[in-house]
């Protein structure tokens, strides 16, 4: 029997990430969590003709007990959605709450799940997750990942644009670092198959922060970089205030998939790997990683296992020029994202 739980089920991502979860043929029982619509969501799912049997739960009653109690995965893509004109600051301001409060949840009512973090800004929201668990004292940094794998189905998307490629799952793109903007460092250079990017437009254009989409010719690799590093703002800008990457972010967090790797998985399949953004030095080989970049926290390929995390793979070494760069900036950035979610939970804000 497999649990799996949904915290925002309501929203723009948690409503398709539901739908993909009771369609897959590994989850038994799904909950869903939300402050308002998970029992119309919940009815609406238990019509698909697939074995997980579904329940919604609201905060009245004890619902985030129930929903929690018994659960194998967690999945949190609560919180809301950026608009046009905000900034993950100001996300921060009204996610970090939120998320802090559904994981104190989690460590008095399923301690030993795997936590999947979706809710953005992600490079701060996984400490305080992390910070939060600790202070319950059932921290397991094996099992707790930030959600990345989107920037990864938009590298493939973008590079198979450039290439060619009619399917873009042919390709393996590595994207390291963070969850956000200039954190975000694809490297193309150890794409399979090879893609053969000139050195001197990809050193023109890699900073830029917005650009056409790809089909324009003349400007591919200003249209791949800035889509990789920025392309949440572009569909931010849009939808045009309705919303942000929602349906790509939902197929992302299982497909790609975190939640359906991690439960693969877990039941002894062999030679996963992934990208997540994870607590390197409590995972085998994250203590290199940490090394050389001075972060704590990093998404990196991760071999998972059993009990979640097993191995991080070091993706640093063969760096071309243009990438160490990124990955210094990169770094410089992270550094204060992970802070300022550690200090949320250590110097909570005044109520």
């Amino acid at each position: 029997m497999v649990k799996a739980a949904v915290l925002g089920a309501s929203g723009g991502i948690g409503q398709p990430l539901s739908l993909l979860l009771k369609s897959s043929p590994l989850i038994d029982e799904l909950s869903l969590y939300d402050v308002v619509n998970t029992p119309g969501v919940a009815a609406d799912l238990s019509h698909i003709s697939s074995k997980a049997r579904i329940a919604g739960f609201l905060p009245k009653d004890d619902g985030l007990k129930s929903a929690l109690t018994g659960t194998d995965i967690v999945v949190i893509p609560a919180g809301v959605a950026r608009k046009p004109g905000m900034t993950r600051d100001d996300l921060f301001k009204i996610n970090a709450g939120i998320v802090r409060d559904l994981i104190k949840g989690v460590a008095d009512y399923c301690p030993k799940a795997f936590v999947l973090v979706i809710s953005n800004p992600v490079n701060s929201i996984v400490p305080i997750a992390a910070e939060v668990l600790k202070e319950k004292s059932v921290f397991d940094p094996k099992r707790l990942f930030g959600v990345t794998t989107l920037d990864v189905v938009r590298a493939e998307t973008f590079v198979a644009d450039i290439t060619g490629e009619k399917d873009p799952r042919n390709l393996v793109i590595p994207v390291i670092g963070g969850h956000s903007g200039e954190t975000i460092v694809p490297l193309f250079s150890q794409a399979l198959p090879k893609v053969n990017i000139p050195t001197d437009k990809l050193d023109a254009l890699v900073n830029r922060q917005y650009c056409a989409r790809i089909h324009w010719s003349g400007i591919y690799l200003n249209s791949m970089r800035a889509g990789v590093q920025f392309g949440g703002d572009e569909v931010v800008k849009a939808k045009d205030g309705a919303g942000s990457a929602t349906l790509s972010m939902a197929f992302a967090g299982f497909r790609k998939s975190f939640a359906e790797k991690v439960l693969k998985a877990v039941r002894g399949e062999k030679g996963i790997i992934e990208p997540t953004y994870t607590y390197l030095p409590g995972v085998e080989g994250g203590d290199a990683i940490v090394q050389a970049t001075g972060c704590d926290y990093y998404s990196v390929p991760i071999e998972l296992g059993t009990s979640g995390a097993l191995k991080a793979v070091n993706p640093l070494n063969g760096l071309d020029e243009n990438e160490k760069k990124l990955v210094e900036a990169c770094n410089k950035t992270l550094k204060g994202n992970i802070d300022k979610g550690v200090d949320f939970v250590k110097n909570p804000p005044p109520k």
